[in-house]
């Protein structure tokens, strides 16, 4: 045996010389890609995260499907400007949006919230108002009615003088010159509200640990809760009407099959169909399903899927977005950190920007890429990669750096070039440490990737961020406890690979 072997092991060096698990990696990202490919175009559905705009959706995308379109559905994407992103960016062709919401936040100017007043403004952005739906989901502040008539209020005004009361509002209803900043000067306000999930305000009401929040005025919740809506006295907020929002590229088949959504759903309707899901705990599906099938559409061929489905549909998903941003993050990082550890600069400049990267919320670096990525897998793999990076290359510089230097003496005295020394002596005495970077980052990307779910990458996040809009407990476990079990299995499958590449005396040297 020789010097090399002996010091290295010989599966060892097999194994990093032919690159097998990254090759392996690869492999096994491509092929679970491939189960998710489409043949054909489909037209893409998108919605907001809150319940409406989930069942809405629902309603579209049957009603194409049952006139024969294939249909993509990508709901739950993270609120206004996301969906407005992805419709620009045609990432989504279609999603219901508000006249109101349009104008106060899409188009920021004084264009009246009606439908043929956003026509040619829409126009210029290459988007097209579909006719409206029949109903006006206007804000609302609501609270229990027993608070309600503890404090003795009904309107909006008489918030003023009740400075102390607890307030807590939807985080995108916080930024909105229609939401609090102008309600706060057009009302004269001087709450301190904080941000909170639309679904878990009601909660919050509920368990008394607020007093006041921001809700829609077609909410199935506000029956459910018995909660009061306060008068808009003073006539802040604007008209909110239900309309379909396209892409103007959108084909005349599908925009006149839309379009016969219009008028048939009024604010009382809306209610109910809301309350069917929030109260009756029925699905988005079925409650779509049943409404179409009392207008007289035909039925979506497409079957319901089972819960069972749609867990190993949302599991390949997030297995798809981990494999392949951990292998991106293996073969950019283990090379760079071979090249920079020799140099104590170069190394603290790229440990310093990766770390860098890890300190942006997960949340924010996914919305920080669709305007260059669009929505869905690409924008979630590079955050997830981005997310991966700091882990590996720590490890590998941390590792590399700490070999004997003797070692390295004695390298050179055999005549080992600088790539033999990396691919003989240096990569495999650093192995241990470099695995542990490598596992590190798999489990963070395994619980970051349930984020990606609000830009419509779909995954295990996909149920906990319904879940969250409908205050459903039960479906958001069924999101969080499959990513946990993807988890341990990503630990138990490590201990594994590590035992059959790094020898035993490698083994227990790193954990000493």
């Amino acid at each position: 045996m020789t010097v090399r072997a002996r010091i290295c092991g010989r599966r060892t060096v097999q194994g990093l010389s032919g690159n097998g698990c990254i090759r392996w990696w690869l492999f096994a990202s491509l092929l679970l890609l491939s189960l998710g490919a489409s043949a054909e175009r489909a037209l893409v559905i998108g919605s907001k995260n809150f319940t409406e705009s989930y069942l809405l959706g629902e309603i579209v995308a049957q009603l194409l499907e049952g006139e024969g379109f294939p249909v993509t559905r990508r709901f739950g994407l993270g609120g206004t400007l996301i969906c407005y992103e992805a419709l620009i960016s045609g990432e989504i062709d279609l999603y219901v949006e508000y006249t109101g919401t349009i104008t106060e936040v899409i188009l920021s100017s004084d264009v009246a919230p009606e439908h043929d007043a956003l026509l040619a403004p829409l126009a210029e952005r290459g988007l097209q108002p579909l006719p409206e739906l029949g109903f006006d989901n206007t804000y609302a502040l609501v609270l229990p009615a027993g608070r309600a008539g503890e404090l003795g209020v009904d309107r909006i005004s008489q918030l003023s003088d009740l400075p102390s009361l607890r307030v807590a509002f939807s985080h995108e209803f916080l930024r909105r010159q229609d939401g609090w900043p102008g309600l706060r000067d057009h009302y004269d306000l001087r709450q301190r509200p904080v941000g909170i999930e639309h679904g878990l305000a009601y909660q919050a009401l509920v368990r008394g640990s607020i007093d006041v929040t921001d809700a829609y005025s077609t909410d199935g919740d506000l029956e459910r809760y018995g909660l009061v809506t306060l008068t808009d006295d003073r006539d802040f907020f604007p008209r909110y009407a239900a309309l379909p929002l396209a892409r103007e590229d959108l084909p005349d088949a599908t925009r006149q099959t839309v379009a016969r959504l219009a008028g048939r759903i009024d604010d009382e309707r809306m209610r109910g169909l809301n309350a069917e899901v929030v109260v009756g705990k029925r699905s988005f599906a079925a409650v779509a399903a049943d409404f179409l099938a009392a207008e007289g559409f035909a039925p979506s061929p497409v079957a319901a899927a089972t819960w069972r489905g749609e867990l190993l549909t949302n599991t390949i998903r997030h297995l798809q977005l981990t494999l392949m941003a951990l292998a991106m993050a293996v073969v950019i990082g283990l090379p760079l950190g071979v090249l920079v550890h020799r140099s104590r600069r170069a190394s603290r400049v790229m440990l310093y920007g990766a770390g860098l990267l890890q300190t942006i919320p997960s949340i924010a670096l996914l919305a920080l890429m669709i305007p260059v990525f669009g929505i869905g897998v690409l924008p979630a793999i590079v955050a997830l990669f981005l997310y991966s990076l700091l882990p590996i290359l720590r490890a590998t510089v941390t590792a590399l750096i700490s070999v004997d230097p003797l070692l390295r003496r004695v390298a050179v005295g055999m005549g080992l070039t600088d790539l033999q020394q990396v691919r003989y002596l240096l990569l495999p005495l650093a192995l241990p440490n470099v695995m542990a970077g490598i596992r590190t980052a798999a489990v963070i990307s395994i619980g970051t990737a349930t984020l990606a779910a609000f830009v419509g990458a779909g995954g295990l996040g996909q149920p906990i961020v319904t879940g969250l809009a409908l205050n459903d407990p039960g479906l958001i476990l069924q999101g969080a406890i499959p990513a946990a079990g993807l988890a341990i299995a990503t630990e138990l499958c490590f201990e594994g690979l590590e035992r059959w590449l790094i020898p035993a005396h490698l083994r227990r040297a790193s954990t000493i």
